[in-house]
């Protein structure tokens, strides 16, 4: 019989930051819990204690333009595993995380893979936004960043990592893994922050997002559609 050797593949977890220190802890720690998982963090610029905390952790921290595309890009440019999982900096890991990443990555015809989408906050609004999420993510295999996308680095550095625009680039990347493969949404969550529902509620963050994905699946440029999402407040 043949050695499983997916068993043994290392993932580098790659977490784009700035100005992250009150969280980021939490998402490494959890990224840690795979004794052998690499850990990177890319700093935008942060002004508070984001590298040192990271660098606390025993991540790698390098520095690049801010933009969170262009961010992960550079962790995924100096990685050395031969996975890659990119987690937001107020996004935590489930336990048995890695276990989760190989077996779908093991699976034939299986382009790349993300979590289920759990958001740590109360009420009926946030769990709604979490089914609407999963829906979204199983039907269409479209997660986003928030899921903490992963794939195999040769078939990300193939594509040529993601595209440098402003808003969006898990979305993009997501279509063009496609047509390589499926997207498998794992059984087990990532638990990311409620912060960003929470200051706009959650409905109306919902239907906002809604609309800016919609409006890219229409062509609209993701420049314009970025200047119509930081001011939607």
């Amino acid at each position: 019989m043949a050695f499983d050797t997916s068993m043994n593949t290392r993932i580098s977890v790659i977490i784009p930051a700035l100005n992250e220190a009150g969280v980021i802890a939490g998402a490494l720690a959890s990224a840690a819990a795979e004794p052998d998982a690499e850990l990177i963090v890319v700093d935008g610029g942060s002004r508070d204690a984001t590298a040192e905390i990271a660098r606390s952790h025993g991540a790698t921290v390098v520095t690049a333009p801010l933009g969170r595309a262009c961010q992960m890009n550079a962790g995924a440019h100096i990685a050395t595993g031969e996975y890659l999982l990119f987690l937001h900096a107020d996004t935590r890991l489930a336990p048995r995380y890695a276990d989760e990443v190989r077996r779908i990555l093991g699976l034939p015809g299986v382009a790349a893979g993300a979590f289920e989408l759990k958001i740590d906050g109360t009420g009926w609004g946030l769990r709604l936004v979490e089914r609407a999420a999963n829906l979204r993510s199983r039907l269409l295999e479209l997660p986003l960043g928030d899921q903490a996308f992963f794939l195999k680095a040769a078939l990300f550095r193939s594509l040529g990592g993601y595209s440098e625009i402003p808003l969006l680039e898990d979305l993009e990347l997501a279509r063009r893994l496609r047509r390589r493969g499926r997207i498998v949404t794992a059984s087990i969550p990532a638990l990311t922050s409620a912060r960003r529902w929470e200051s706009v509620g959650p409905l109306r963050a919902t239907l906002l997002n809604q609309f800016f994905l919609l409006a890219y699946l229409a062509g609209i440029p993701p420049r314009q559609i970025a200047t119509w999402y930081y001011r939607r407040g």
